[in-house]
């Protein structure tokens, strides 16, 4: 598995104790690509930061057809780039980055990836940011601070999406283009059924979807991202965006979520009775309103639809409900995550409630 993160690394440490609790030491904005790795109870852990030679570059071009300058530096983001698009092509696995919330550290945040790998059958990438809390009994001080860490990692989340979006363009760009002709060629004289046709290519090639999935108070670091003079979170990258138990304001929500572009859905997943939001919202802080993770009303962003699962069988007060008990034994609480975080819609198949402007899970 790779990680992506901004905190601290230290390789006099071995294991998950390379990652710090603090920001890089260079700056909270510098990123680290981490390959991880457990062999039977011990992990590894190696920075991804070694420079490509030539040769390297010159195979890389030729096996994913891609357009770069192999006289040009290139590092090992190149080389996890075009190793995770590959197994996904060969797997047909979708792709799902993963930005964590309060109180966790990496061990925590690996293990919640992993998880989320067998529920779904997808491939995580984490994001992970200086989250640490005060351990299992934390505190307002530590809240806080978990908070001033996230809007300090907005401006290195931004730069993970824009290189996300630049490495998903590199890696697609050949196939699109040959799409593109066969579509002119087909409607040489009708430019709107060939962009018809195009489109339908395009959904039938298989294409390796990207989403994205916020958790608590990661959904407080995405919005900060779009706070940044060159957001790349306003731009096409993903296909869908699952804003999960947010840990933001539901006041005001609409102005940061309108921003927000996706190739399908922007999600917004709510529980009413979820407990981690409840002492949440009762801590101190810079204007500590209804969270928009557990709160039904004021639901008005047009860009957004949102899923309520409050009362859903085994959902109870938790607030990691895409993973657990909760999944395990609610089969299709389970299958609606599994369509979100593979980029398809989910909405068609539940009940909307148009007094709340919400969707729910049907009975059986």
């Amino acid at each position: 598995m790779y990680l992506i993160t901004n905190r601290e690394i230290n390789t006099q440490k071995k294991g998950l104790d390379i990652f710090g609790k603090k920001p890089n030491t260079n700056g909270a904005q510098e990123i680290t690509l981490v390959e991880v790795e457990k062999r039977g109870k011990t992990w590894f852990s190696k920075p991804v930061t070694d420079k490509l030679s030539a040769q390297e570059v010159k195979e890389f071009k030729k096996k994913h057809k891609i357009d770069i300058d192999v006289k040009a530096d290139w590092h090992g983001s190149l080389k996890v780039a075009c190793k995770i698009f590959e197994t996904a092509t060969e797997t047909k696995k979708s792709i799902l980055f993963f930005v964590h919330g309060y109180n966790n550290d990496v061990k925590d945040v690996v293990k919640a990836a992993w998880d989320i790998e067998q529920l779904y059958d997808v491939i995580v990438v984490p994001f992970t940011w200086p989250a640490n809390g005060g351990g299992a009994i934390s505190g307002a001080a530590s809240y806080l601070s978990d908070k001033a860490d996230g809007r300090q990692s907005a401006s290195a989340l931004n730069r993970v999406v824009g290189k996300i979006q630049y490495y998903h363009a590199l890696l697609t760009r050949k196939g699109l283009d040959g799409l593109r002709q066969r579509a002119a060629k087909k409607y040489p004289d009708n430019s709107a059924a060939a962009k018809e046709y195009f489109t339908r290519l395009q959904a039938e090639s298989c294409q390796v979807k990207l989403s994205l999935l916020c958790h608590s108070m990661g959904n407080y670091v995405l919005k900060h991202t779009l706070m940044t003079t060159d957001s790349r979170t306003e731009q096409l990258v993903f296909d869908n965006i699952c804003l999960v138990a947010a840990d933001t304001n539901n006041k005001n929500h609409k102005k940061w979520v309108d921003k927000l572009d996706v190739r399908n859905r922007c999600y917004i997943v709510i529980n009413e009775n979820d407990s981690a939001l409840a002492a949440s919202r009762i801590k101190p802080g810079d204007e500590q309103k209804a969270r928009l993770g557990h709160y039904t009303r004021k639901l008005n962003s047009s860009n957004a639809y949102y899923i309520d699962f409050t009362g859903a069988d085994n959902v109870g007060r938790e607030h990691t409900y895409f993973k657990g008990d909760s999944v395990k034994n609610n089969a299709e609480l389970r299958r609606v995550f599994k369509k979100m975080f593979t980029g398809e819609a989910v909405e068609g198949e539940l009940k909307y409630l148009a007094d709340k402007n919400t969707y729910v899970l049907v009975s059986p």
